[in-house]
């Protein structure tokens, strides 16, 4: 065995690299197109329930067909009661031309990005043409950059807004925004249900107490729910006109929560990758009221965590472990 060195990119080494959201979702939008053409590879991800307890752990492996890298990507998360939860996430990039190993990273920035470009993605698919309201509920780590994603694939929202349930969440909301569109502003609502039915594209991100079940046949018509993290009701996909998802595979696994009362999932009728690809539809009318899953996929990660794996090389971050020597 080769003397190769592995180098280990904590969280810190990764919370400042620069990347631009424009960038990440090009990174994105690639690999799924890649993906749809069978030049990348991302089977289901393995979940773990542990018995009697409150935790669940993944473990996923990809092919980024374009980068020709390999991954594996793991997570464990125990909740201990409301507001108390333990998160630990890792991806290791293999170059699969040298057979080298690139980076083993933590795997919390790289999950923070690609989840909103995801998002972008989805609501670029498949929101209708005249859409020009957006409502994100949730100011957690995913609603934080949800709309800078946004705006850059539907730059004609005029008007954005916000409902959260914790000020330290909705001033984190406003900030990052404020630095990436200092000429833009976001109302900040009260009125959650009014503001559903005011808005066309409606993001859930909410954390795991939320008291908000958005259900897709309240929207008005045209509009789309994006189901980030919580905040839909359990009918949302069964409810909805029209569904697509970034993968129907993963929705099996993660989503299970939207099945029917007969215990099946409803068919999404396309996914994010083919729709991409231009093999698919985001919606078939206008009026369509559309249900979105965002799933995170390991190519995406792969991805994004290549991009700053390498930005991070090269500024020297980081730290060498030889394992294998």
């Amino acid at each position: 065995m080769n003397d190769i060195p592995l180098r280990v990119l904590s969280r810190n080494d990764l919370a400042d690299i620069a990347i631009t959201p424009a960038e990440v979702i090009k990174s994105v939008r690639d690999v799924y197109v890649t993906l749809a053409q069978g030049q990348s590879r991302n089977p289901a991800k393995i979940a773990l329930p542990v018995p009697d307890r409150d935790s669940i752990s993944y473990s996923m492996l990809g092919y980024d067909g374009s980068r020709r890298v390999v991954a594996f990507k793991t997570s464990y998360k125990q909740e201990k009661g409301r507001g108390q939860k333990q998160y630990y996430t890792t991806i290791t990039l293999y170059d699969d031309d040298s057979g080298a190993p690139i980076a083993l990273m933590d795997c919390a920035r790289i999950g923070s990005l690609r989840t909103p470009a995801a998002t972008a993605l989805l609501v670029e698919a498949s929101a209708a043409p005249a859409a020009r309201t957006a409502l994100l509920i949730g100011t957690g780590t995913q609603g934080r950059q949800a709309f800078p994603y946004l705006l850059e694939v539907l730059p004609n929202l005029d008007r954005l807004l916000l409902y959260g349930t914790h000020d330290a969440g909705i001033a984190a909301v406003l900030e990052v925004f404020h630095q990436h569109h200092p000429d833009r502003t976001i109302e900040v609502v009260t009125d959650v249900t009014g503001a559903v039915l005011d808005a066309d594209v409606v993001l859930a991100a909410s954390g795991p107490a939320t008291a908000v079940k958005v259900r897709t046949n309240s929207l008005k018509p045209g509009g789309l729910l994006v189901d980030v993290g919580y905040g839909v009701a359990d009918s949302a996909l069964l409810d909805s006109d029209y569904a697509i998802a970034t993968s129907a595979g993963q929705l099996a696994v993660t989503g299970k929560y939207l099945a029917g009362p007969d215990g099946t999932l409803r068919p999404v009728d396309a996914e994010l990758p083919e729709i991409l690809a231009g093999r698919g539809l985001g919606r078939k009318t206008p009026e369509d009221r559309v249900f979105a899953y965002n799933s995170g996929l390991v190519v995406t990660d792969i991805a994004v965590g290549h991009a700053l794996a390498i930005r991070a090389i090269e500024e020297g971050r980081g730290q060498e472990l030889r394992l294998w020597n």
